[in-house]
């Protein structure tokens, strides 16, 4: 990761005085005084420019990431090809899980802005600390972790529609803003089709309309 880095006592002026991470958890619960300063402490703001990547097997990944502004896609590589596995948008977490408990665990997760990305960096060891001293934290991560569950549900359900036409039907009602926000190739990645037949689907589904 290497992002452009905002770290300093003015770094929440422009969000009102604290994280926007702080918004996001106030939502699923009320928060003491100490886990807003930990957080208001920790987290900081990084901007990242379309099509660099957000994290990826080559660097230590420390962080997840709250999205602010723009759109990012996880993708794996099979020998030369790459297959989209999300795309995520604004107020949206992005990053690697998988090493949350363990930042040496080696990942083959690549996440990629694709678009200008303004986000807030969240350190694992922060989670780790919020996790481990504060209840509230636990309830609240379990409440972001049954979100993420139901999205991670929506795209296995996408994947294993049979018909290629019902899969892009069934994206375009889950990812409405995003179908002409996201590159076609990426979408055509998500949907496991090739591009050229998601070019001749949204063509049907165009002219029919018409």
């Amino acid at each position: 990761m290497n992002p452009d880095r905002i770290n300093n006592e003015d770094k929440w002026l422009a969000y009102g005085g604290f994280s926007p991470l702080i918004t996001v958890f106030r939502t699923f619960h009320n928060l003491s005084p100490e886990i807003e300063h930990i957080i208001n402490e920790q987290t900081f703001p990084v901007t990242f420019k379309k099509n660099k990547f957000i994290s990826s097997p080559l660097h230590r990944n420390k962080f997840i990431f709250l999205l602010l502004k723009g759109v990012a896609r996880g993708y794996m590589k099979d020998d030369d090809k790459e297959i989209t596995t999300w795309i995520a948008q604004e107020n949206e977490l992005v990053g690697n899980i998988r090493n949350l408990w363990d930042e040496q665990q080696p990942t083959e997760d690549y996440v990629q802005a694709l678009e200008d990305v303004v986000a807030v960096a969240v350190p694992h060891a922060m989670s780790r600390q919020l996790y481990n001293n504060f209840e509230i934290a636990n309830y609240v991560g379990r409440k972001m972790t049954q979100l993420h569950y139901l999205h991670a549900c929506e795209r296995a359900y996408i994947s294993r529609l049979q018909s290629a036409e019902k899969r892009y039907l069934r994206f375009t009602h889950s990812y409405s803003q995003l179908v002409n926000r996201v590159p076609l190739k990426y979408i055509a990645s998500f949907l496991c089709m090739r591009l050229e037949t998601l070019s001749r689907i949204r063509s049907k589904i165009a002219g029919e309309k018409n």
